[in-house]
């Protein structure tokens, strides 16, 4: 069946099939405009001028609401330092999330890592040699829980989140048992003065987390260990046959995570001067909340490290905008659930959107 849409003596004479019409192809005038903005919000690019737009936002109400109080260099400071503990378990979980996994043991394996590193014994063979003795004792307990984790996951095999929840309430029960239930304070005076510092007027946990932030960033976007990353959450069985150890990547990418956690616990554990099984409690949920908002999919296959960190940085700001107005936790509890349905919802949207096209 043809159809000639142009009548004799007005034109060139065209033939097109049924098929093109039904497509679209035909009697539906082109869009270039509508089209090149939507392609622009669902581009990386866009969606971070999205996250920027939403962070001025919070900016502006914070000077409105609470005036002189949040537009001084020292909140600036404490915005920042409040922020580098989530944000450096945010890479971690990034990467976790793009890969197609989730953990929900971060919050529990920085408070055992803390407790682990503050033990009277690992402070005596600390005061024996170097404080760095705390810091390495921190990311190595951080890194073998991430391996078993990755162990179980991987090759188990058992579901992420069925894992990571046990290793939650494992690693929570076993800092408990480390501590006694018991704040240990942490003696060396080098350890916390080094970490609650500053550089040039920087603080040095912010400087840390820039760092750390850094390194992920070229690790997720200029290395066949971030290209693989984003081929096992994509499409585990194309990786496979692509020729990647799915597997085994799956397994690494927990012990980042682990890695992740150990750095976290030093910098936490530095700024309250001690080690406590309480001091992880919730952190797992808002890293989760941070990288999602900053646009990766909880599916996996699609996230940035500069989406993750303009969510990190909306969270901390709300939460001081929330402090300095005398808001209770609650409230605040409130509105970052409302924030991480909406930014699922968005998200789910922009599926929708890209696969229809």
């Amino acid at each position: 069946m043809s159809i000639t849409p142009t009548p004799p003596g007005r034109g060139d004479t065209a033939t097109v099939t049924a098929e093109e019409v039904a497509a679209g192809g035909i009697g539906s005038p082109p869009e270039p405009r509508q089209g090149a903005r939507r392609s622009f919000l669902s581009s990386p690019v866009g969606r971070h001028v999205g996250l920027v737009i939403a962070l001025v936002v919070l900016v502006v109400i914070g000077m409105v609401t609470a005036g002189d109080r949040f537009a001084t260099g020292s909140n600036l400071r404490t915005v920042l330092t409040l922020a580098v503990v989530t944000g450096v378990l945010s890479i971690g979980m990034t990467f976790v999330i793009i890969g197609g996994g989730i953990d929900l043991s971060v919050g529990s394996l920085v408070a055992l890592c803390t407790v682990w590193s503050t033990t009277v014994a690992t402070q005596e063979m600390a005061g024996k040699s170097t404080w760095w003795l705390i810091v390495l004792v921190a990311v190595l307990v951080g890194m073998g829980s991430g391996l078993v984790n990755g162990i179980f996951i991987a090759y188990g095999p058992i579901v992420p989140f069925i894992m990571t929840l046990a290793t939650m309430a494992a690693a929570k029960g076993l800092a408990e048992v480390i501590s006694q239930k018991k704040t240990q304070v942490i003696r060396d005076t080098g350890y916390r003065d080094f970490f609650t510092g500053s550089v040039l007027g920087i603080p040095t946990q912010v400087i840390v987390f820039v760092l750390v932030a850094a390194v992920g960033w070229i690790a997720l976007n200029r290395t066949t260990f971030g290209r693989r990353t984003y081929a096992v959450g994509g499409n585990p069985e194309a990786a496979r046959l692509a020729g990647i150890d799915v597997r085994r990547h799956t397994m690494l990418l927990y012990v980042l995570m682990g890695l992740c956690c150990g750095i976290a616990a030093v910098l936490i554990s530095a700024r309250t001067n001690s080690g406590s099984s309480n001091l992880g409690l919730g952190y797992e949920l808002d890293s989760i909340a941070a990288v999602v908002i900053g646009g990766t999919l909880l599916t996996g296959g699609r996230g940035t490290i500069v989406g993750t960190i303009i969510g990190v940085l909306i969270f901390s700001v709300l939460n001081n905008v929330f402090t300095l107005n005398n808001l209770d936790t609650s409230t605040q509890a409130i509105a970052r659930g409302a924030i991480i349905v909406i930014a699922v919802l968005l998200q789910q949207r922009a599926a929708r959107t890209e696969l229809r096209r």
